[in-house]
């Protein structure tokens, strides 16, 4: 059993000084509720405007930022996941995601594969590497970022490696609302994983941000919504559901769960040029 909780708020493009801060106080918040970890927007410590970013950000600073982050982790015994600008070797620019455990030391991380938009196309390059999986609290975890959620490739690779909890900071600005309310329920149930989706609320650099986060369980059901305002949203999350012949036999209502992994037919889909 973990308690989940996801920060949705508002940042402030490029006062990391300030979105620090909001993430300091959503950490303690969280963590004397009993979280055991907390998940955060989609680039919330420099603020969602990928163009400015790109232009105005320094990348130098990046490690002293992921020290301040450490640190609120550390400091209030909570698990954190925080999305990052990250400049690969090649000095391309990616839009990042990590996990830190309490003590602040780096479990995972994960670079963006699906960009979105040409804001994002401009500033940022799509990353190739796959979702890696740790294990967080008992669970199989993985990474992935906002838009890359909203294709079925991205969750059903974290989950044919083994994925039980899919960790997803995001950025969703406009009048998206089936992504929280129809894709991210679709891909934990297609999965028999649970999702857990931040997002940002209010505007931004002229982005306006619905909220909506979300955390959906392995048989689809919602175990926790946001509205559109700011909000600390808590999920308890269960033991995973266990797959036995074609259904999971445990999980809060995966006893009627189909067993879409163990249906797959890869030499098949491979013939359909899939």
């Amino acid at each position: 059993m973990v308690l989940l909780a996801l920060m949705q708020a508002k940042s402030v493009v490029l006062d990391v000084a300030a979105n620090c801060a909001a993430v300091e106080e959503a950490a303690r918040a969280a963590s004397e509720a009993g979280a055991q970890l907390l998940l955060t927007p989609e680039l919330f410590p420099v603020g969602y405007a990928p163009r400015r970013l790109r232009a105005a950000f320094d990348p130098t600073t990046l490690p002293a930022i992921r020290g301040v982050l450490a640190g609120t982790a550390r400091r209030h015994n909570i698990a954190l996941v925080y999305s990052l600008p990250a400049v690969t070797p090649a000095g391309e620019w990616n839009i990042s995601a990590t996990l830190v455990n309490e003590s602040g030391d780096e479990l995972l991380s994960y670079s963006k594969v699906h960009l979105f938009g040409p804001e994002e196309r401009a500033a940022f390059a799509p990353a190739a590497e796959a979702p890696e999986v740790v294990v967080f609290h008992g669970f199989k975890t993985a990474l992935v970022i906002c838009y890359d959620i909203e294709f079925p490739e991205s969750a059903r690779a974290a989950a044919l490696r083994g994925a039980e909890l899919l960790l997803v900071p995001t950025a969703l600005a406009g009048a998206f609302d089936a992504v929280p309310e129809v894709l991210v329920r679709a891909r934990a149930l297609e999965n028999q994983l649970t999702v857990a989706y931040a997002n940002h609320s209010g505007v931004e650099a002229g982005s306006e941000f619905h909220g909506g986060s979300i955390v959906a369980g392995p048989d689809g059901n919602v175990l926790a919504a946001a509205g559109a305002g700011v909000e600390l949203l808590f999920a308890e999350v269960g033991e995973p559901a266990k797959p036995a012949g074609d259904t999971a036999d445990s999980g809060a209502g995966a006893e009627n769960a189909v067993n879409y992994l163990r249906g797959r037919r890869p030499d098949l889909y491979r013939s359909w040029g899939l």
